[in-house]
């Protein structure tokens, strides 16, 4: 755990369970541990999901291909 401030979050009663039950013997020592990086794993992937996977560059070289072959 890091000196970063915390904030408390409120989960269903029946989900915090679930998540006790799934760290059980597991390196994970609390269930705010196992849902903080839920959330940093989740978003992480949010946010390469929105980097484009080619530049605008790369994406015009791969247009002027298809071109060539006649597919655009």
């Amino acid at each position: 755990m890091t000196d970063e401030k915390r904030k408390s979050v409120e989960i269903p009663e029946s989900l915090y369970e679930r998540v006790t039950k799934a760290i059980a013997g597991t390196p994970i020592q609390t269930v705010g541990d196992y849902v903080t990086q839920a959330v940093r794993d989740r978003l992480s992937q949010e946010e390469n999901a929105r980097e484009p996977v080619y530049t605008k560059e790369e994406e015009e070289k791969v247009k002027e291909r298809l071109r060539a072959l006649g597919y655009l």
